[in-house]
């Protein structure tokens, strides 16, 4: 449906025909010339709609959070007119043809930060279309690939370990799950993954890490709510400062692949 990503179109592209999807992250009529910004999951390019085009009966019935398919022609923009704050800042595409994918109705909420929590997260598909969202869900997935990256280049297993399991205690209530085959019996959500982290490193694993969803039935707290993820991992046959050396590592290295910070090295270590 697409030659091209909104974010990847630049100067190279120039007097170059291209199709792109997306949603319309703005609308500006002004007498006759209408400018979109379009935005996909690459960034915004500005859409021009002359009165002339074929496009133009089609892009007045635009607004915001239309999704839609747009193709025509790239071409330079005015020097003066550079926005060297985007990547796409030097270029906009004018559009010969635009087809409604699917309409939007009046969105109910702004897309700001002023929106509050509750019309947020009751509308959560408009929430995470927000650039801040957006960034946050990336430096997620960003976060995940540099610990599997820096991992398994370094020794260490990746392994799965299962979620329905027998409680066991640990420092809060467990969630459970009612058993159909066993009426009057529970599974447990684990806590942590501990049991079978140990088992697999008895088994004779070495090194071990898994990405866990743990599960607790615990008042919230600044750091804690009921499912969060947190990152395992287990070693064989080393001392404190094998330790200190496998973590050290990868804390630089998730720095370095996810925010190209460098982090000094070595960290200082407390000697007591």
């Amino acid at each position: 449906m697409r030659s091209h990503l909104c974010g990847e179109v630049n100067e190279s592209l120039a007097d170059e025909s291209v199709t792109l999807c997306g949603w319309v992250d703005r609308r500006r009529d002004l007498g006759g010339l209408i400018f979109i910004s379009l935005r996909d999951t690459a960034g915004i390019i500005q859409v021009v709609i002359e009165p002339d085009s074929p496009a133009f009966t089609e892009a007045e019935r635009l607004r915001n959070e239309y999704c839609v398919r747009i193709q025509g022609k790239v071409r330079m923009r005015p020097e003066s007119q550079w926005n060297e704050s985007m990547a796409t800042g030097k270029v906009e595409l004018v559009a010969e043809q635009v087809e409604v994918l699917n309409a939007s109705a009046p969105i109910p909420l702004l897309m700001t930060d002023e929106d509050g929590e509750e019309v947020r997260l009751r509308y959560r598909y408009l929430d995470l279309r927000r650039a801040r969202m957006r960034h946050n869900m990336r430096i997620r997935s960003k976060l995940n690939q540099a610990i599997h990256k820096h991992l398994d280049g370094n020794g260490f297993s990746e392994f799965e370990t299962p979620i329905l399991t027998k409680a066991t205690p640990e420092g809060a209530r467990d969630y459970l799950v009612p058993s159909r085959v066993h009426p009057g019996q529970f599974y447990a959500l684990p806590q942590s993954p501990q049991l079978f982290k140990q088992l697999l490193i008895m088994a004779g694993m070495d090194r071990y890490y898994q990405i866990a969803r743990c599960f607790r039935d615990e008042d919230l707290r600044a750091d804690r709510q009921p499912e969060f993820t947190q990152l395992d991992m287990e070693l064989s046959f080393v001392d404190e400062s094998g330790v200190q050396d496998a973590a050290e590592g990868l804390v630089q290295a998730v720095f370095k692949d996810v925010l190209d910070v460098d982090l000094p090295s070595p960290f200082p270590r407390m000697t007591w």
